[in-house]
């Protein structure tokens, strides 16, 4: 490879100089924490959801220091929404590490960013050489899709053999110089042009030698597309389980009883409304006696990654006194005008605004 980097690479900096993206927050400056904060929002989750999310969470948590400093509650009510919630937690350890073991300085080793939680090989390598220019090939979503259809590589990437395969391909493709622009126009070109489903091949700058886009021949002749979004191969399906919970809405004097979850399972960390088995029993065992009021509400579906999850909502109206149920760490009285004690899961926050606005259609 000569210093300018492999043919591709020359073509797709060409194209990034003219159609690259410039104008998101996270590139305004170098900062690698900026970057870091923007690389973690932006896993599985789209860049025009992600801005107004890391906007706020910058305006709150400035700096590694801050964020290090801040309690988990806050770091998880700032990402309320954004889902994947290990991400959060995940970056709220790593910044106390960083805080703690570097002077608040993001590393600038590869080995050393990967061993902070929650960072792999891509994520470490994009804010390195986003930030630092230091030359680290990545295998995000938009760069794998990239390089599976060049290269045309069949099979699923979830796979370590195919995984190690792109692996290499990076490696190869990635420029000596202008890294940090390599970086992110492999990044725009998958975001913008080789998308997943919709392709711009007639736009591409690295078509005319794309391996997935030149298989039309006399004995396969499927739509250029279509043998395009064939690449990458896709996670062989399964059937996604369906799973039940009974979640208690219980209400007092504009308030509702909110426990917070535990670190491990689902919405870690986050305050949600108490899952029970037989509700009776749990306001006897939580409010020492019967509710004055049951309602059952429509069952709610949420819809995770691997399995799907049917909520059944029960109003309980209590009729005691707040102090029966004291606030501590890990339950809380909250009132419907007040802000949250820290993180609430989607689903759990619609239940609640349900409940005050008093509709449950």
């Amino acid at each position: 490879m000569t210093n300018a980097g492999t043919d591709f690479a020359v073509r797709l900096l060409a194209w990034f100089d003219v159609h690259g993206r410039r104008d998101l927050p996270w590139q305004q400056s170098k900062d690698p924490y900026r970057i870091w904060v923007s690389e973690v929002m932006l896993q599985q989750t789209q860049v025009q959801t992600v801005i107004p999310y890391f906007e706020r969470f910058m305006a709150r948590f400035p700096t590694v220091n801050a964020l290090a400093d801040a309690g988990r509650d806050e770091v998880l009510r700032h990402w309320s929404g954004l889902g994947y919630y290990a991400r959060a937690r995940n970056l709220h350890r790593a910044a106390a590490v960083i805080r703690d073991d570097y002077g608040g300085v993001f590393p600038d080793r590869l080995e050393t960013a990967m061993a902070l939680p929650g960072i792999g090989r891509s994520t470490a390598g994009a804010i390195l050489a986003l930030a630092m220019d230091r030359r680290h090939p990545i295998l995000d979503g938009n760069a794998k899709r990239v390089l599976a259809r060049h290269e045309a590589v069949e099979g699923w990437p979830g796979t370590a053999a195919v995984a190690n395969r792109l692996w290499r391909i990076a490696e190869r493709n990635t420029p000596e110089t202008r890294v940090a622009d390599y970086t992110q126009a492999i990044m725009d070109l998958g975001a913008t042009l080789c998308t997943r489903s919709d392709p711009a091949c007639d736009r591409c700058p690295v078509a005319a030698d794309c391996r997935a886009l030149n298989r039309v021949t006399d004995t396969f002749r499927l739509d250029p597309k279509v043998s395009v979004t064939q690449f990458p191969g896709r996670k062989p399906k399964k059937a996604k389980p369906l799973r039940s919970t009974t979640m208690v809405l219980a209400s007092f004097d504009g308030h509702v009883y909110l426990e917070r979850r535990p670190e491990a399972g689902i919405w870690g960390g986050l305050w949600s409304l108490p899952e029970v088995d037989d509700v009776d029993a749990w306001c006897r065992d939580t409010f020492g006696g019967e509710p004055v009021e049951v309602e059952s509400w429509q069952v709610l579906r949420h819809s995770f990654s691997h399995y799907d999850l049917d909520i059944r909502p029960i109003v309980v109206r209590i009729d005691a006194p707040l102090s029966k149920v004291a606030d501590s760490a890990d339950v809380a009285w909250h009132r419907f005008d007040d802000t949250p004690p820290g993180g609430v899961a989607a689903p759990v926050r619609r239940l609640m605004e349900q409940l005050r606005n008093g509709s449950h259609d």
